[in-house]
């Protein structure tokens, strides 16, 4: 996906370059310093015990104070040092976090409350200001007690362990730029709950899974990963190789004449030839974003995590199914808090409507997401094939996705009874022509606009598919039949990258696309 903060991340860079990242010269002063993460504003985890870690000199004695606790520590010899609070209860009367060495921080106006990262490419970037009705949004966010901080993008093969980044309380003037489904997943949450809430944003628009996965796990299955860490060792040959950067000059060059020679003939504009350093430093190539906007913020205590990406990796889907529970998996390990909850959002339909049933490289990423579900416990899935645009990647309903999202949290995780799985099939029985299809997860269907349900397709033995009638028959059960088919050995719901579909369950949320048979796709090869 296309990025549209292309601007901000030179400045990043620059911010980067200038030594956001602590190191001997800033350790010489011996002052006591903290990552971004601990700034005021701050939310920490409820429940659970938080890490609170920074620098200072070898040997050196930190204490950390906050409520009626105080815990010490000693730097190492590296000059890192990390304490552990014991558990705080929910607070909403700011505390103060005070750290003291030779010198001593004082973090003002910390509550206690759940602490969520936002994560993903750039449909989870998209920001409020992007969204539907951000005059309204704005006009009425005034949430003093729910916070967020947000991480620059910054790509690099170099482990980092801070960023140039701030927490900010909720209200109009801060809330336009932040991630919309954080927003309105992390607003659901602090209304219902009515307790503070913290929201990590570290998404990178156009962002690919393998970016956000440590290297060496990827090299640890060749057969999976092999060819994809090979094409990225051939151009990482030649980002350094000094001709290959002449010809990148020389390409630069005439983009330029090509550019003068479109406006005078009223032409558009050419794109610009593609950098490799950039590739180098941008957000596709394997652990560049595990290394430059997650590392920083792992061991931070959070609840769990919410993740809306997949478009980038649509033409590996296959793939995507080992991959996802990879990274997931990954991230889990690190944190070293458990199989800590982690919720996404099933890819939007997009692109054109087709006329007859057919393949789909999206389809296929969305049947990759929804198995994941069956790999890793503690997982779930937001169903939204409804509300994407054929012609935008960036669907504006950023409302009803950050609500289906906190369905699953409200749910699992703070013991709400609430709606918050979509019907997901289950079996099929053939009778004649006739398919029933058994789903879960639901106790009625309502078709949206008419009665018939539609967005299925169906095949016999020729694999040949056709469209198919549709029919609730039952609280779980759905009948489909084609006339030209007389013995359907298939059926296939809402496979297409933009299905047309109307299936939902009585409470309204949307039937998860699916297949029942396994023939290899489109993606099967992809690597």
């Amino acid at each position: 996906m296309r990025t549209w903060g292309t601007w901000r991340r030179a400045a990043l860079h620059a911010v980067w370059a200038m030594g956001v990242c602590f190191g001997a010269a800033d350790l010489a002063s011996a002052d006591v310093k903290v990552p971004a993460l601990f700034t005021d504003h701050m939310v920490l985890q409820q429940g659970m015990k938080n890490k609170v870690w920074g620098w200072a000199e070898a040997g050196e004695e930190v204490t950390v104070s906050i409520g009626d606790q105080s815990v010490s520590g000693k730097a190492a010899d590296d000059g890192r040092w990390m304490v552990e609070l014991a558990p705080l209860a929910v607070s909403h009367d700011p505390l103060t976090l005070t750290i003291k060495g030779k010198n001593e921080l004082k973090i003002s106006d910390v509550l206690v409350g759940e602490v969520w990262v936002c994560s993903g490419q750039s449909n989870m970037q998209w920001s409020v200001n992007q969204a539907n009705d951000p005059d309204l949004e704005r006009l009425t966010a005034n949430y003093p007690n729910l916070r967020f901080i947000t991480v620059p993008q910054v790509g690099t093969q170099e482990p980092q362990s801070n960023f140039n980044g701030s927490w900010q309380p909720c209200t109009p003037d801060t809330v336009g730029d932040f991630s919309a489904v954080g927003y309105f997943f992390g607003r659901q949450l602090h209304k219902t709950l009515n307790v503070p809430v913290g929201l990590i944003d570290n998404a990178w628009g156009g962002s690919a899974a393998e970016a956000w996965v440590r290297r060496d796990l990827l090299a640890a299955n060749a057969d999976m990963y092999g060819p994809l860490l090979a094409r990225w060792e051939e151009m990482e040959k030649k980002a350094s190789d000094p001709v290959e950067k002449e010809k990148f000059a020389a390409a630069m060059e005439q983009w330029k004449k090509d550019v003068e020679a479109a406006k005078a003939a009223g032409k558009p504009s050419p794109r610009p030839p593609q950098s490799l350093d950039g590739q180098m430093t941008g957000q596709h190539r394997p652990a560049n974003l595990y290394n430059g906007v997650l590392k920083p913020i792992i061991g931070y205590g959070i609840k769990g995590a919410i993740w809306y990406q997949g478009e980038t990796n649509a033409g590996r889907a296959y793939q995507y199914r080992h991959l996802f529970p990879l990274m997931i998996q990954h991230w889990r390990d690190e944190w070293g808090q458990g199989d800590f909850p982690f919720y996404w959002v099933q890819l939007a339909d997009f692109l054109a409507e087709k006329p007859e049933p057919g393949e789909s490289s999206w389809a296929e990423l969305r049947e990759a997401q929804t198995m994941t579900m069956d790999v890793l416990t503690h997982t779930g899935e937001a169903v939204i094939i409804d509300i994407g645009e054929g012609k935008d990647i960036h669907p504006k309903n950023k409302l009803d996705v950050g609500k289906r999202l906190a369905r699953w949290a409200l749910a699992n995780e703070y013991g709400i009874s609430i709606a918050h799985k979509s019907p997901r099939y289950k079996s099929m029985a053939k009778s004649g022509n006739k398919v029933t299809l058994t789903f879960d997860n639901v106790n009625g269907f309502r078709p949206f606009d008419v009665n018939e349900a539609i967005g299925f397709a169906i095949t016999g033995e020729d694999k040949k598919w056709v469209w198919a009638n549709g029919k609730v028959t039952g609280p779980n059960t759905i009948e489909v039949w084609a006339d030209a088919v007389a013995d359907p050995v298939a059926v296939r719901y809402g496979w297409a990258d933009n299905p047309v579909v109307n299936v939902y369950s009585n409470e309204g949320l949307p039937l998860t696309p699916f297949r029942t048979d396994d023939w290899p796709g489109v993606t099967a090869e992809a690597k």
